[in-house]
Order: structure tokens, then C-alpha cells, then sequence
């Protein structure tokens, strides 16, 4: 295997940072695994290489590799991984970030998709690169359990999936989203706007805007906070 250097988003591979999201790497994307990388020094080195054994996975050792990858002291197992390119199933419903900037909301949101039974994410381009190791890494490995795909815009991925009804999240939406009155649909997307600016207005034309009740005391929600808000308000209360 070739070494390994600080990540690039032009590479053909990332890597995980940790124990736990190697694992979740492993039981995910075993095919997309290059190799392990074990410390010398963890303590728990018998169980990630007889999971590795056990997937025909190489374990290699290369202790200064995690000082030059790592910023986390404490990491002591690096998973290598080829990208790979995923599609949307039709059948689900779907969480579709525009624009996404910040690498670790964005991580966190995929995390919070999975624990939420959400498994098809679409990303609207520009946006944070999802093979980071950043975003494996606020991901907690929930990306190798996840479809995520990406588009050119919102009107692209609108063309190619249709049966979902659109929810889209703005500070102006028309309709409050509240518990008693989620919407009670069978596939839904629920669109999300950029950190920073939100979803234009243009967005109030596609679907049904909703807006999540605040106090006038804060200007917004964290992304990550709204995306959780919403999709388990879909999840629970709407079916």
C-alpha cells in the first residue's frame, strides 16, 4: 500500500481517525478498506486485528504516521479507504443539505440522520467535503452506514427524484412546524440551507416551507440543532 499522506480532497482515499469509526468503517465499507494502522501503544490491539484477520483487512504499524495525520493525541488506529461514489435509493426519504460549509455540523448531521433512521443524505454542491477525516470523524464512522450523494443543484436532484414531498426549513416558511401539526407524509425531503445564509426565497416556491418556533431572542438555530428538530419531528411524529 502506498504511504499515506495528510489529506487531500483531490486523493483517492481518506482514512479514519479512531478506533470507533475504523469499526463502523469495517462493518460499513470492508471492501473499500486499503488497510489498518495500529499503534504500538494501544492497549487494544487484539480486537481490531482479529476484525481486520477476519475481513482479509491488512494491519500495518507505522507509529510516526499518526503524529504527521493526527491532531488528536489519542488516536491509535487509522483506517485507509478508497472514496467511493453512492446513490439515493427512490423508496426513502431523504435529508438534502445546500451548500454546507461547516465540517463538523456537517458530521454531526450525518450522525444525527442515522440515529434517526434517515439513511439517504444529498449534498447540494458547493460543500464541505464529506470524505474529509473531520467529517468521519464528528460523523463517528455513521458515513459508511449512510448513501450520500451529491448534486449540482437542487434542481438537478429535483429532476431525478420526485416521489418525495419537499419540506423546505426557513426562518421565513409559511407554516410552523409544531408536534401536533408535522406533516404526515409516507417519503419526504427535508431541505436544509447553508450555516450561514439559509435557503433564498427561491425556496419558498419549492414545496412546503416550514419554519421550527424559536425565542426572538436568538436570530437562528444551529444547523445541526434544526436538522435534528426536524427529522425527528418527520420520523416520530408524521407518520
Amino acid at each position: 500500500m502506498e504511504a499515506v499522506k495528510p489529506y487531500k480532497k483531490g486523493a483517492d482515499y481518506s482514512y479514519t481517525l479512531g478506533a470507533f469509526p475504523t469499526y463502523e468503517l469495517i462493518a460499513g465499507k470492508k471492501e473499500k478498506v486499503r488497510g489498518v494502522y495500529v499503534h504500538s501503544q494501544y492497549t487494544d490491539k487484539e480486537n481490531i486485528v482479529s476484525t481486520c484477520k477476519a475481513g482479509n483487512i491488512p494491519v500495518l504499524t507505522d507509529d510516526k504516521l499518526f503524529n504527521k495525520i493526527s491532531e488528536k493525541e489519542n488516536c491509535y488506529v487509522i483506517g485507509v479507504f478508497d472514496k467511493y461514489e453512492d446513490i439515493v435509493k427512490e423508496d426513502t426519504s431523504h435529508i438534502v443539505l445546500v451548500n454546507p460549509s461547516n465540517m463538523g455540523n456537517l458530521g454531526t448531521i450525518l450522525r444525527t440522520a442515522l440515529g434517526l433512521g434517515i439513511k439517504d443524505i444529498v449534498l447540494i454542491t458547493p460543500c464541505a467535503d464529506v470524505f474529509n477525516p473531520k467529517v468521519i470523524r464528528a460523523s463517528m464512522g455513521a458515513l459508511f452506514k449512510l448513501r450520500v450523494q451529491m448534486f449540482e443543484s437542487f434542481e438537478e436532484y429535483r429532476s431525478r427524484y420526485k416521489k418525495q414531498e419537499v419540506f423546505t426549513f426557513m426562518l421565513n416558511g409559511e407554516n410552523t412546524l409544531e408536534v401536533q401539526n408535522c406533516p404526515k407524509t409516507e417519503l419526504f425531503s427535508l431541505v436544509f440551507g447553508n450555516e450561514a445564509t439559509g435557503l433564498d426565497d427561491s425556496y419558498l416556491l419549492v414545496g412546503t416551507s416550514v419554519c421550527i418556533p424559536q425565542s426572538p431572542e436568538v436570530d437562528s438555530l444551529n444547523i445541526t440543532i434544526a436538522v435534528g428538530i426536524g427529522a425527528f419531528l418527520f420520523t416520530h411524529c408524521g407518520k
